[in-house]
């Protein structure tokens, strides 16, 4: 099972940028932008990644974007995502970046996106791994700075397939950010938000990313479940669901085997994605691996979870099918 796996063509849906910042080029940016970290040595760094929660996880993961100051950084920091996702058989990816997070460091937002897309371009040209952008709000800063992100966005219309929502959901309720997807829509740019597991309403969040920001897609949302009439109501838009069973086993103890079988058995576009691979220690192998291991799951099962990929990324439908036949034709 592992040697299949590993050699299955994949699609990767929920990944952030930012969460893939391993520690060794963490001290090498470091290094070069006399930045100095707490710790000593990467493996110190990787021993404090002591998370529980989301609020614990969020405080290291913002701790650690410091380094990121030019936009060589930033290329350096996708090239070494797409080089490793590229190694794995990963052959499509849309990826999450987090401008707020930069911009409040006074780093620029051209910065950012431009060492991203030059290294989309030569890993797409160098790898044959293709990808996507998707622009990401910090839900626990304002709508207004969330608004004025997606205006600093709109000459880079092109480099972007969507928006997203991510950061800590307590009190920061989708229809908080409501004119801003309102907008991105109305641009030609496709909708996901996250419904982090067992979040405080989470049932009423997924309700209202749903019915009332009208999302593409929606990122986690485990906890639908919950709700026969939630099921049903994602069933009817064909809405993927990206799963993370590895940055999940931080919040409830398991990979959430179970509960991404109970999607498979209900017809629902359950997807696996590494979510934060340089915090939580896999990348899109390592949590296909372990979740196929807890949860028993057979070939047929993970080739449907990675066809669920390939059939809700943001790509027209005839490159969909091109990547589905290789998936078909995997065996």
């Amino acid at each position: 099972m592992q040697a299949f796996i590993e050699g299955m063509p994949k699609a990767e849906l929920h990944v952030h940028i930012e969460g893939t910042l391993e520690p060794e080029l963490s001290f090498a940016l470091a290094k070069k932008n006399n930045i100095e970290l707490p710790y000593d040595t990467p493996e110190a760094l990787i021993a404090a990644y002591d998370f529980h929660d989301l609020p614990s996880f969020l405080k290291i993961y913002y701790a650690g974007m410091s380094v990121l100051i030019d936009e060589e950084d930033f290329y350096q920091l996708t090239w070494d995502y797409l080089a490793k996702a590229a190694s794995q058989n990963v052959v499509y990816t849309e990826i999450f970046f987090d401008p707020q997070g930069h911009t409040s460091r006074g780093v620029s937002f051209d910065t950012v996106i431009t060492g991203i897309r030059k290294a989309q371009t030569a890993a797409e040209e160098k790898l044959g791994i293709r990808s996507q952008l998707i622009m990401c709000f910090l839900r626990d800063m304002s709508a207004e700075s969330a608004m004025e992100h997606l205006e600093m966005a709109k000459p880079y219309l092109g480099w972007l397939v969507g928006v997203g929502l991510d950061s800590d959901e307590h009190n920061n309720p989708p229809v908080k950010f409501r004119d801003v997807f309102k907008m991105a829509k109305e641009w030609g740019l496709k909708l996901t938000m996250h419904c982090d597991v067992n979040q405080k309403n989470t049932l009423e969040h997924i309700r209202q990313v749903i019915e009332i920001i009208g999302v593409d897609r929606i990122d986690h949302g485990v906890n639908s479940l919950e709700s026969e009439q939630l099921c049903e109501l994602i069933k009817s838009h064909k809405l993927g669901l990206t799963v993370c069973p590895v940055s999940n086993q931080f919040v409830v103890q398991s990979l959430t085997s179970e509960e991404i079988r109970q999607m498979l058995n209900k017809g629902m576009l359950a997807t696996i994605n590494s979510d934060d691979p340089a915090y939580f220690r896999a990348y899109m192998n390592e949590n296909l691996i372990a979740l196929q291991q807890e949860g028993d799951f057979s070939r047929d099962e993970i080739k449907t979870l990675m066809a669920n990929a390939f059939n809700v990324t943001w790509l027209p439908e005839s490159e969909k099918q091109t990547y589905l036949d290789q998936l078909n034709a995997y065996s």
